[in-house]
């Protein structure tokens, strides 16, 4: 099992590093969690620099795919030839946006009709691409969610977890990065956010 995290140059660390550690509490045989960039290595809006672990075009295999935020996402949408690198197909992937993640959704014709979250930064973008946004950090419709707000990126994760090994699997994950003595509340506040949107008798 693949989950590609898309994270380009001017990346948001919370976005793309928060999910790819609550990902990776999931210790199977098989489950592999990557930082895929458009190029060998990407620079944050904060100046740390990450290498690629996959390319965008390796992210057209993964089974599940979070497209992560930064202050460059505009940037990244005016790119024709950057974003024909990004082949999604929500037939066949989970596909998962944070923030600005979710004007590149929108751009790729990846939320016709349906309503998404994003940031307040965002939201004007997001609605002149067609979509309308909610005021909520979560929403999922089939295989595509989108979260607002840069900690909802946990959000994002535990909703693939759900979605590929089971809600028990996202509770554990989510019960790990917690903080000590708010373990319940969390958990809790996670699967709220998720229950309404995971349906178990779709697969991928």
């Amino acid at each position: 099992m693949h989950i590609a995290i898309l994270t380009f140059e001017g990346f948001n660390e919370l976005d793309s590093l928060i999910a790819l550690g609550i990902l990776n509490r999931v210790k199977k045989p098989g489950w592999k969690v990557s930082i895929a960039c458009p190029s060998n290595e990407v620079r944050s809006m904060n100046g740390l620099v990450l290498k690629a672990q996959a390319t965008l075009e390796d992210a057209a295999n993964a089974d599940a795919v979070i497209v992560g935020s930064g202050r460059l996402t505009r940037d990244v949408v005016a790119d024709a030839a950057l974003m024909a690198r990004i082949r999604l197909d929500p037939a066949r992937q989970l596909l998962a946006a944070q923030c600005s993640g979710t004007l590149i959704l929108a751009k790729l014709g990846l939320l016709r009709d349906v309503p998404a979250c994003t940031d307040l930064t965002t939201k004007p973008w997001v609605e002149e691409a067609g979509v309308r946004t909610l005021d909520q950090p979560f929403v999922a419709n089939g295989n595509v969610a989108t979260a607002g707000g840069c900690l909802a990126s946990q959000y994002l994760a535990a909703w693939v977890i759900a979605r590929l090994e089971g809600i028990d699997a996202a509770r554990g994950a989510m019960h790990y990065v917690a903080p000590v003595g708010e373990k319940s509340e969390y958990v809790e506040r996670a699967m709220k956010n998720i229950a309404p949107y995971i349906d178990f008798a779709t697969h991928v």
